[in-house]
Formats: C-alpha cells, structure tokens, sequence
C-alpha cells in the first residue's frame, strides 16, 4: 500500500475537480517535489526537472509494500503450495501488463492533447471521449467519477485494514509482554495474558489518528513516508531470515487447495498488486519517460519475486497455522516482537497518507459549496467523520484476512484489471485492433470480473459465519 501512490494519487485527483485554467496554475505553483512531471514524449512541451530511473524504481517498489505483502501465505494457504505461487506470478504479470496498458493510453492523448500530466481519471474520461460510441462520449465524465469512486472506497479500505492490523499487533505484544524473552530459539509454548477486547484497541488508536489526519501540510506527511518505509524495511528483513530457518518437510501440504477457498486467495492477491494508482504519476515525472516501461518490467518483475518468496516460505513455514499476518506467527522474543512495533509505526505513519487519498476527493468539493469562513471547521470536521468511520468499519468487521479479500475483489479488480484492458478495447478498437489482442483484453477483463464476483461473494459469506477463535487474527496462544 503506497505512500507514493498516496501522495501522487492525491494530487492527480485534486487537479481533476479544478477548471482547467485553475488546474494548470495549481500545476506550475506546485512543490517540485510531488509534481516535477515530465511530459510523456509530447512535442513543444516544456521539460522539467523530474525524477531519475533509479528513483523511479525505488517508488515503485516501495509503493507495492504495504500489509498486503504480510498477507500473502495464507493467500498461498488458500490456493495450494503449487498452485499458489504459480498464480501470484500469472496475477503479476498480468497486473503488470495492465499497468502498460495504462501507461501506453496515457502517453496517446498527453500526444494528442499536447498536455504534461494525465491522471487515470483523465484517462478514462478522454478514451471515453475518443470512443465510436456516441453513448460513451456522452457519458464520458462519469469515467473519470468511476475510477474516484473506486479510489475511495480503495484507500479508506487500506485504512480499516490498517486499524485491525495495528490493534491485532499491538493486542498480542501487550498480552505476551510478561513472558517475553530474549531468548528466540525456544519452542516453548507461551500462554498469553488476557486484557482487553482487540476492538478497544482499535478505540484506543483512534485520538492519534485523528491527530495525524488533521495534519494537512503534504511535506510534513513526506516525513511520516519516510519514517514508515524504514521501519517496515527493516522488519520485513528480520521477518524473511526467520522463515527461512527449519522449514519443515513440504510434502504435509496440499499442492492444490479446495476451490472454494481459491476467491479468498484471488481477492488477497490482487489487493496486494494494487498499485496502479502510482504508475502514471511516476511516468510523468520521470526525465526521460521513454525510459519507464522498461523500469516498470524490472520494478514489478522484483515485486512479483519478493512476493512469491516471502508467501511460500512463510507457508512452507508455518503450514496450516498461518495467520492472517505473517507478523503473527513471530517467536515470543524481543527481537520478533519488536518486528511488530516497527510494523506498527509504519502502518501508523502511512495511515494519515492513504487517508490522504480520499480527503483530496471529497473535502475540496465540500467546502466549496460553503463560504470561507466554514471552509476550515468544514475540512476537519470531514476529516474526523472519516477518521471514526474507519474505526467503526474496523470495529464491525473485525477479520483482517477477509477484510483484505472483500477489498481485492471488489474495488482493487477493477482499478487493476478490469478498466485498465476494457480502456485499451475502447481507444484502439477503431484502429483495426487485432484478434489476439481483442481477446486477450476481453479474458482479462473477464478474469477481473469473475474474480470481483466469487472473492465478494466468499468474502461476505465468511464474515456472517460465526467466528471460529482458532482462526481468528489474534490468538491466544502460540509457540
């Protein structure tokens, strides 16, 4: 889950809601840091300074690490030790190809438009316009309100996930924190002290959240990115040299799960692939953009790799007791431990950029229906509804694993599949488009489709079940 992706994503959309005299003022008075754009190969546009191909990749990289990555051995679980990994490399490069696609569509109307910067909504809303069908181009803006929509519904996701993410963590290291040691080789089984319900820990995170969501200031935010990657970077290091010590005999797990467990997986999987929303916006500020589908292949082959890897070994690991995050499963010692408070920092500080997302989207065009002096306690009070729905999401439907799923199928597929090859059907059919590639958009879409249908489905059949407590996200007792 991005910051990058945030961050950018909040501006691109923010510039969507403006007149076009005011979104091209907003542009040039914008921090170079956030939107040095660099047009994508658009004759008589003006070159700025953007950002280098080794950056580049890095933000790519980065905004694919979020929990999802923390998720994917029981999405492995759910499909089979053989026939997980294999799907996560087919859903990879297939999510990859989408990201070209979108790409590729971008890059023909900042030619055709002769403009620097185009976001996804822009994107979908000109191919709309570009379209045969008079009914599309008709209906072109509600493209561009679509891929909004799904945007919110995206990132105000990540953040529920976030919440029981933190109080799950944070739940297990305050229950075990009599019995901790320094000791990390002992199989002893700790029994872990009882305190208060996990939903109370979500309460008990909410008056920090909402601190941070009332900073509104986008460089400050840029230190809380900073300070989030380091610390999961250094825990998903200590989390890999654990599972990869006394992995057991692999032979005990099934190559190929039950079918109806396999939306579960799809839904996981495509959730932690959604990170479409920072490919157009690192495009534009790359130096050379003719230099991006190249370092998109490597950035995403690298992704893919990482993912693969961590999710079968950690399934190779710890089999069917894997949990709903990896982070769960850490030994009881202060060096495992403090893998989950570091994880914890860095999902606390991202939290406050991916709600970034949706406030852009929704605080600019509330207050611009009030007068100036209501635009300020309008902006907060917004920000603190948000906030505390959130929380009471969180709170309500309190299963990580299928919080996770539910958000895949629903919105991540059509942000990351569906669109995406529907897109490049609408803008290049006219223009003698091939079978092969005709059919290849259609199964995509089609995958997309099937996927968002049996993973929603699945996902809200498991969550009115009754909660079984020995699958639940936090445990009360672990080796």
């Amino acid at each position: 889950m991005s910051v990058t992706k945030s961050t950018e994503g909040a501006v691109a959309v923010k510039l969507d809601l403006m007149s076009p005299p005011e979104s091209a003022k907003k542009l040039e008075n914008k921090d170079s840091t956030f939107l040095d754009e660099s047009p994508s190969e658009s004759p008589g546009l003006k070159k700025t300074k953007g950002i280098t191909v080794i950056q580049a990749l890095i933000h790519l990289v980065k905004g694919n690490m979020g929990t999802g990555i923390l998720g994917l051995s029981l999405a492995v679980k759910n499909a089979g030790i053989l026939m997980g990994p294999l799907s996560l490399l087919v859903m990879g490069l297939i999510a990859c190809h989408c990201m070209h696609i979108l790409v590729r569509c971008a890059q023909r109307f900042c030619k055709r438009l002769n403009k620097p910067f185009m976001d996804y909504g822009d994107t979908v809303m000109h191919g709309l316009e570009a379209s045969p069908s008079a009914w599309l181009q008709n209906h072109a803006h509600w493209g561009r309100h679509i891929v909004s929509f799904f945007l919110i519904v995206t990132q105000l996701g990540f953040c529920c996930v976030y919440i029981v993410f933190l109080a799950d963590n944070l739940k297990q290291v305050v229950e075990a924190v009599n019995s901790t040691t320094n000791n990390c080789h002992s199989n002893e089984t700790v029994i872990l002290t009882p305190t208060m319900d996990s939903r109370l820990y979500m309460l008990s995170f909410l008056p920090l959240l909402v601190l941070l969501v009332f900073i509104r200031n986008l460089r400050i935010l840029t230190i809380f990115s900073m300070l989030a990657n380091i610390s999961m970077l250094v825990s998903l290091v200590i989390i890999t040299q654990y599972i990869t010590q006394e992995i057991p005999d692999p032979s005990r797990l099934p190559l190929v799960a039950s079918w109806k467990t396999y939306p579960l997986f799809f839904g996981t999987a495509i959730f932690s692939f959604e990170s479409i929303g920072v490919v157009l916006p690192l495009e534009n500020k790359m130096k050379n953009a003719r230099h991006f589908p190249a370092i998109l292949s490597l950035g995403m082959s690298i992704v893919t790799s990482l993912y693969i890897s961590i999710a079968t070994l950690g399934y190779l690991r710890f089999g069917d007791d894997i949990k709903a995050s990896i982070s769960l499963n850490l030994p009881n010692c202060w060096l495992y431990q403090s893998v989950k408070l570091l994880y914890i920092a860095g999902i606390l500080c991202t939290y406050a950029l991916q709600f970034y997302v949706p406030a852009e989207i929704i605080i600019p065009f509330a207050i611009s229906q009030v007068s100036t002096r209501w635009a300020l306690p309008l902006d907060l009070s917004i920000r603190l509804a948000m906030v505390c729905l959130t929380c009471v999401s969180a709170i309500l439907i309190p299963r990580l694993d299928l919080v996770i799923s539910l958000l895949g199928s629903v919105s991540s597929s059509a942000l990351a599949l569906i669109i995406p090859a529907l897109l490049e059907i609408v803008i290049f059919y006219s223009e003698d488009m091939s079978c092969v590639t005709l059919a290849k958009d259609i199964m995509i879409s089609i995958l997309g489709l099937l996927g968002c249908i049996f993973g929603t489905y699945q996902a809200l059949y498991e969550l009115t079940q009754p909660i079984n407590h020995s699958m639940a996200n936090s445990t009360g007792v672990y080796a």
